[in-house]
């Protein structure tokens, strides 16, 4: 059974936004990861790069799947997650624990565009 956080964001493509102050963390839901399987790869962007809602922002890769990572929000990238680059399977064992990027947020108010835990719990279960 997959996981639903309270307090986070999340879009249809599966990603979840953490936000802290003008910064979001961006990452894969535990819905996403359990479809994925073992995830064995993990590419992400630069430092400094710019993202735009609805774009594409690198992806991640297991062993039946590759999966383009859609950002949920606009920002600058401030961070990626380097602990990935060793361990991608770090996303199977706590999804929501393991961002993928760090971004300053350009416009807090795509947020309102997605959903909270409930409105993706059953956004989820309509899929099946």
């Amino acid at each position: 059974m997959a996981k639903f956080i309270e307090g986070l964001y999340y879009s249809e493509s599966h990603e979840f936004v953490r936000v802290e102050g003008d910064y979001g963390y961006v990452g894969i839901t535990d819905y996403a990861q359990q479809a994925l399987g073992n995830v064995v790869y993990v590419d992400m962007p630069d430092v400094d790069d710019e993202v735009e809602a609805g774009d594409d922002f690198g992806a991640v890769e297991s062993v039946k799947a590759a999966s383009d990572l859609t950002s949920p929000v606009s920002g600058t990238v401030v961070e990626v997650n380097e602990a990935l680059e060793e361990a991608p399977e770090l996303i199977n064992k706590d999804a929501f624990g393991n961002w993928i990027i760090k971004l300053q947020l350009s416009d807090k108010t795509e947020l309102d565009g997605l959903m909270d835990a409930k409105a993706y719990e059953e956004f989820c279960a309509a899929a099946h």
